[in-house]
């Protein structure tokens, strides 16, 4: 049919999404297999959904056409879908977002709707069976009154951990947990927090990622408030086992990582600076170099994205855009975005890719070059594999199409997966008055042949 062998790319930036086709050698393209209407779902506002494929099951947790969180089930060989009505209704803030996982006995774990907010957790009793989620009012019983942004990960050994933060913007500290499938029990990962901003600011990491050198890799920024402007100070650190923390050089660092850690300092980006938490992602060169994106203001006060390598020599920041135009961000709640972008990728042909989105130039991905991380070709987002499914369903004023990929990257009988729904640009997390009407949430199969590559480079929702 397509005679063109492609590498993938996902942009997601304002909630739009792309899958970009990168030309990289004969071969077939991916196409959409099936598409499964899942339930009408909350599009009052914008917020984040959850898709989890893992062991021949499906499931989804969204906001339902009454707010309240539901998780959903089905057999990935089945159409029809299981619900489960949770006893939690999310506000207008879009930081509620949700998030799940699994542990290594098949227990579904979910949290979300959390912003400042005590401790919101679920977790199954019987594997695979969503009718069994139960709420779970503490893991370890501390520090859990002012919790946001919940994140499951998997360590080296595969046990299931939790992050969040405890306190506020500005003043919080970021908390480990790890859970024992034995005992059905979180206890603390790490005796103190994993950082801590003293009192006078608040991190924002983005990861942990796994790296093609075993390493976990985690960058992240200070922030002064809950003003998206006073983020400043690219950092980064890296472990074996989420426990015990190094540079890039190998030094070890202690814990909690504060502002004061020596050797964590990639980039001292000053407030006001450009740069802005979750726009921070780690991606990887052919020969495992961890490589840190971002974008801040260049020496004319232009926002630009820009990539840190560290070398035989240390660390080297490459300037990769050159654009003519200025972002200037500032105030608190959720905000859209002019300018994000995507880890550094390789494809299967060993090209380097990274994706982008600008709010005037558009968005697509270049190829880099090895050496100076420059781009030296580009695809813009016209060659889409979701195009035509872009447009929003209603006649409602700022309606996005909404998608986000599977938590799970592997590929199931050949294809992955990825969640559709709409909803308005956020507006500051302000409640509107005229509310849209549920739109139908759905799960989109897409092939992908076994030779294919896909590249993975996801831009955020940029819910700040």
């Amino acid at each position: 049919m397509l005679m063109n062998k492609c590498s993938v790319f996902i942009s997601v930036a304002m909630g739009l999404f792309s899958i970009l086709l990168v030309p990289d050698a004969v071969g077939e393209q991916p196409v959409i297999a099936g598409i499964s209407n899942v339930a009408p779902a909350w599009s009052g506002h914008s917020v984040g959904y959850c898709l989890l494929t893992k062991d021949g099951y499906q499931y989804v947790a969204y906001y339902a056409d009454d707010r309240f969180m539901t998780v959903a089930m089905r057999k990935l060989d089945s159409t029809d879908w299981m619900f489960n009505r949770l006893q939690t209704r999310v506000n207008w803030d879009s930081h509620h977002y949700i998030t799940m996982a699994m542990d290594r006995a098949g227990q579904l774990h979910v949290s979300g709707n959390m912003h400042g907010d005590a401790l919101i957790y679920f977790r199954t009793t019987k594997a695979h069976d969503i009718q069994t989620l139960e709420r779970v009012r503490e893991m370890t019983g501390n520090d859990e009154r002012s919790c946001t942004y919940p994140q499951f990960i998997h360590d080296d050994r595969g046990r299931l951990l939790f992050l969040y933060r405890d306190g506020k913007s500005g003043d919080g500290v970021q908390l480990v947990n790890a859970y024992d499938e034995k005992t059905t029990t979180w206890t603390r990962h790490l005796p103190t927090p994993l950082f801590d901003g003293l009192g006078k600011v608040s991190c924002y990491p983005e990861g942990p990622v796994l790296g093609p050198d075993g390493y976990f890799h985690l960058i992240w920024v200070w922030r002064v408030s809950g003003a998206c402007e006073t983020n400043h100070n690219l950092c980064y650190a890296r472990s074996k086992d989420m426990v015990h923390w190094e540079t890039a050089g190998g030094e070890a660092i202690a814990l909690p990582m504060t502002p004061e850690s020596k050797g964590t300092l990639i980039d001292p980006v000053p407030v006001e600076g450009g740069m802005i938490n979750e726009s921070t992602v780690v991606g990887f060169d052919t020969q495992g170099r961890v490589i840190l994106s971002y974008h801040k203001f260049d020496g004319h006060g232009n926002t630009q994205i820009y990539n840190a390598r560290y070398e035989s020599d240390g660390w080297k920041i490459y300037q990769t855009s050159d654009w003519k135009h200025r972002w200037f961000f500032s105030g608190g709640g959720t905000i859209e975005v002019d300018v994000d972008l995507g880890p550094v990728r390789v494809t299967a042909m060993g090209k380097l890719i990274q994706g982008y989105y600008h709010a005037k130039h558009g968005n697509g991905a270049w190829v880099l070059d090895e050496e100076t991380l420059k781009p030296i070709q580009k695809y813009s987002a016209g060659a889409d594999l979701f195009q035509k499914h872009n447009t929003p369903s209603m006649d409602y004023p700022d309606m996005q199409v909404r998608w986000k990929a599977d938590e799970n990257s592997a590929t199931f009988d050949g294809h992955r997966y990825f969640l559709r729904w709409e909803a308005p640009l956020v507006s500051r997390d302000q409640q509107r008055e005229d509310v849209a009407a549920p739109v139908m949430l759905k799960v989109y199969k897409i092939s992908q042949p076994e030779r294919f590559d896909l590249g993975l480079s996801c831009i955020h929702d940029g819910y700040f």
